[in-house]
């Protein structure tokens, strides 16, 4: 997710979820070969497991960024081809690029060829008007022939004109049964079913036809939801991680942070949901939205934030 899971997001989910897999926000490999890499890459070993999530159609520039990413740690190497923003578009990567499945192997064979950890494809089950089964079927023969054996794919059809990034995540109907039914048919390939993934019900459901979920804007609102999911479907003997002791936690990673020079805002923003169904989930976020923003914010407004959620268990 764009401008969401980066290394601080991804910090603070692994407080809740010890074993689920990670990704980072989609980086185009160009980014990764040209630029800062230390920026674009470094995150704290505490991620692990964690996928680096990849954006491009030049085989060459592809297989190199992987080959940094490896370097730095990755578990993973993710190939979106599912996003469908304009701007992802413009750059010939993206959903765009299911159409055209032998620029999407010729980068996984490359890819491949670079690293020696998984590489992974994350789709959608077609664009535009070429969709449903048939579709993705053969996008994904072409590509899994490559050496691909991981699809992790969104079940809505990518609308490349006419809907804007946030409306491709809603308007298009969800379609489980064509991602289903991919699973069938190639038993042989892990298949993972992302979109509209906000239940354990819903997850519960999903895992009896395919292999795996990946549950993206649900954690973003509830990040608890993740710790639900790990204690249900991969550890029913662990206890849930407390609240106070996530805040604790993060605070400390707050100040490693601000001295190296970084931002509190930065560790904050993804923990706005943290208390979501809780009394005190309003008042805690308000708290920290407002004060965040001002000139003298510090990590100590983590600890001051425990003071707001106690005022509020103490008026119950």
């Amino acid at each position: 997710m764009m401008d969401v899971t980066d290394r601080h997001c991804r910090y603070f989910l692994r407080l809740l979820s010890p074993s689920a897999l990670l990704y980072t926000e989609m980086i185009t490999a160009r980014a990764i070969v040209r630029g800062d890499r230390e920026s674009l890459l470094g995150f704290d070993a505490a991620e692990h497991p964690v996928a680096l999530q990849l954006g491009g159609h030049d085989p060459v520039e592809l297989a190199e960024a992987a080959r940094i990413g490896e370097g730095f740690g990755y578990d993973e190497i993710n190939l979106n081809v599912g996003c469908p923003s304009d701007r992802v578009r413009e750059g010939r990567f993206g959903a765009c690029l299911m159409l055209e499945p032998d620029v999407v192997a010729a980068a996984v064979g490359a890819i491949r060829s670079a690293v020696r950890i998984p590489v992974t494809v994350k789709s959608r089950i077609g664009v535009d008007d070429r969709e449903g089964f048939d579709f993705l079927s053969s996008f994904v023969e072409r590509v899994s022939a490559a050496g691909c054996r991981v699809f992790v794919v969104h079940a809505r059809t990518a609308i490349l004109s006419g809907l804007s990034p946030h409306e491709n995540r809603t308007v298009p109907p969800l379609r489980y049964a064509v991602v289903t039914e991919l699973k069938r048919s190639r038993p042989d390939l892990t298949v993972v079913l992302n979109g509209g993934i906000t239940t354990e019900e819903a997850v519960e459901g999903a895992l009896r036809s395919v292999d795996g979920v990946m549950v993206g804007r649900k954690i973003v609102d509830d990040p608890c939801f993740l710790a639900t999911l790990e204690q249900r479907f991969v550890n029913p003997s662990a206890t849930l991680p407390d609240r106070t002791a996530v805040v604790y936690r993060m605070y400390e990673y707050a100040s490693r942070l601000a001295a190296r020079g970084g931002r509190v805002h930065h560790v904050t923003r993804p923990m706005l949901g943290l208390y979501r169904g809780q009394r005190a989930a309003r008042s805690w976020r308000r708290f920290l939205s407002e004060r965040v923003c001002q000139p003298d914010a510090s990590p100590r407004l983590l600890l001051e934030s425990l003071r707001i959620v106690e005022q509020v268990t103490e008026t119950e």
